[in-house]
Order: structure tokens, then sequence, then C-alpha cells
């Protein structure tokens, strides 16, 4: 016979309180560290949205008059482009949001099927805003450009029929995959790269409210790998400040792997002045020593010879045969002879500059 477990009554009981009455604290309080700073730290209203002042004016214009038109957003990731279409939904419906905006990602299935049914049976029913300010609705489409030319075919006649009571809006990295017809249906407005001083400004209220340690070289590090993009600058920052208390300029290298200016330097010297077998020694040890990827050395190598003084037509051939090397790179071509190309393509300029000076 299969032995029955006996188990204790205090495993079952609640947990104790203590005499005041006071339950004991068992899980964390919301606004824990734990929290992703790039949803923390989401911009709530359009005026917290970190850049693009005019677009943001003239959306801001068009929702308190009530004359929002359906959008087209666009532009590189980590730009603002969602989180100005949530500042804009909170603006016009409050707290009914959840009842007034249907929101599909990329992540959700948005093939024919999806449009037909689930867009059309939300834009079709009646409104009623409960004391909102606008009685149209919302569709916001995120990450619109995975949408198949079928669903955008048929989300162009839902747009023409429910225009009085839904408005659209439509967000994408690529404006190109997005089908002429809904791109005339909608006003578009580009998201460009953020300014650095923008991402700084940003940063600094990031690092002021959770009492950060950062240096100011650490600071123009963190703008200079965000290439315009908030979300990347706020992961850096979060990430960089988890693996060490003080935020410099080595540890956001190190906690990105990109490899430091001074070590750029260091390897465009060898590529200019060193022999091949120097040269190709020095840079595979350093990329051994440091967990250098050389694809990152090539990129961050190029930005290296657009500042240095050469010939244009030297310029022209040496970046031209770095951008072949990084192409060979992404297609997973090996370390090893892709290093000594580099290193070829950099002998080939320094022979072509010895010519040039004579």
């Amino acid at each position: 016979m299969a032995e029955v477990m006996e188990i204790d009554d205090d495993t079952l009981s609640p947990p104790p309180k203590n005499n005041k009455g006071k339950s004991i604290i068992t899980s964390p309080p919301a606004h824990t560290k734990a929290t992703p700073w790039v949803e923390k730290f989401r911009p709530q209203s359009l005026a917290d949205v970190a850049a693009h002042r005019d677009i943001i004016d003239t959306i801001d214009r068009l929702t308190s008059e009530n004359k929002m038109p359906h959008l087209l957003l666009y532009g590189p990731p980590g730009t603002g482009k969602t989180s100005t279409i949530l500042a804009v939904a909170r603006k016009l419906f409050g707290s009914q949001m959840h009842n007034m905006v249907l929101e599909l990602n990329a992540s959700d299935e948005r093939g024919i099927d999806v449009v037909r049914q689930q867009i059309q049976d939300f834009a079709s029913t009646q409104s009623f805003s409960f004391g909102a300010k606008a009685s149209v609705k919302l569709v916001l489409l995120d990450e619109a450009d995975a949408m198949t030319k079928d669903a955008q075919f048929a989300l162009r006649r839902v747009i023409e029929r429910y225009t009085k009571s839904t408005r659209f809006a439509l967000i994408c990295n690529n404006v190109n995959k997005i089908i002429p017809a809904l791109q005339s249906r909608c006003t578009r407005f580009r998201f460009a790269p953020l300014d650095a001083v923008h991402v700084n400004e940003r940063l600094k209220h990031v690092i002021t409210a959770e009492g950060l340690d950062v240096t100011e070289d650490g600071l123009t590090a963190l703008v200079r790998l965000s290439n315009g993009d908030m979300r990347k600058s706020l992961n850096i920052l979060q990430s960089t400040h988890m693996a060490s208390q003080q935020i410099t300029e080595e540890a956001v290298y190190l906690c990105t792997g990109n490899p430091l200016p001074k070590d750029i330097e260091q390897i465009s010297y060898w590529l200019l002045n060193e022999p091949f077998s120097d040269s190709f020694q020095k840079i595979s040890h350093m990329k051994a020593t440091k967990g250098l990827a050389l694809v990152d050395i090539v990129r961050e190598v190029t930005m290296f010879v657009f500042r240095i003084k050469m010939p244009s037509d030297v310029r022209v051939q040496l970046i031209n045969d770095l951008a072949d090397i990084e192409y060979r790179l992404s297609f997973g071509c090996n370390d090893k002879l892709q290093l000594g190309s580099v290193i070829s393509t950099f002998t080939r300029a320094r022979t072509a500059l010895v010519a040039a000076a004579k």
C-alpha cells in the first residue's frame, strides 16, 4: 500500500501577523530596482517626451482641437514613437484608455483574419467615452511594417469605412514596407535619431532620480554608444550600474563589450606603422585579452579613418575595403582571415600615402 504523507496544519496556515495587526510584507513593492528603467522612466505625457518638439507640438495641437487624423509614425528604434502615441491616448481617454484603445504589437497575430475580425469588430462598435475628451476610438498598430501585404490592403478598407468613429495610428521602423495606399491615408511623422543634447538631458534626469555616481566621461560614453537610441542608452546605464558602483567611461565600454577609444587609437597606430606580422600578432593578442570582436574594431577604425588627414582617393579606397570586410564578417567569415584582410588594406593605403607624399 502507498504511504499517506501527513501534512502539519502549520504549513497550511496563513502567514502570521504581528501584535499591531499589520501583515508582514512578503513581496516587494511594484517600484523596486527590478523594474527596467526603460519602462520606469517612459514618458507619461507629451511634455515629457525628450525631443522632436515640432512633431509633439503638432500632435498636441491636433488632439486638443479634437482634429486628430490617422497617424503614421516611423523612424529608428528608441526615438519615442510608441511613447508619443501612448501619451496621446492617455491625454484623450484618461482612465478609460483600456476601453477606447486597441493595441496590437508585432508579437500578436496580425494577418488578414485579424484585420477583418478583431480590428473591424472594435472599429465598428459604437463608442461611449464616459467623460473622456474624445468619442473616437484609437487602434494602435505597433511594428506595422511586419504586417503582410494582404493584411495592409484589408486594413486600408477598414480605415476608409470607420473613419468617423475610429482613428488608426501605425508605428514602424521602415516606412518603405508600408503600402502607398496606407501611407496616403495617414499623416506621416518621421522620428529621427535623438540629438546628443536630448539624450544627455534625459540621462541626467535618470541619474539624479536614481542617485547614481556617473563621471563626465562615463556620461559622454553613454551618449556616444547610444547613437540616438534612448532605449539603448538607458539599458546600458542600468546594466553598467549593476556591474559597478561608479559609472566611468571604462566601465561603460567593458559592460557593452565595445573597444575603448584608446584601444582603437593603438590599433590604428599599429595598422598605419607596424609591419604586417607585428600588427597581426599585436591586434590578435589585444582581441584575445580584452574580448573584442573584429566587427566592432572595423567599425571604430572606420570612424577613426574619417578623422585623420589623408588624400581623398586613399581614404575612399580604404573605407570601401573596410565596408567589404564588415559585409563579409556579417556572413560569419573567418575572423583571422578578415583580420589579415584589414591589415593588408592598411598596408596598401600606406604604400599609396608614401607614393602621394613623393
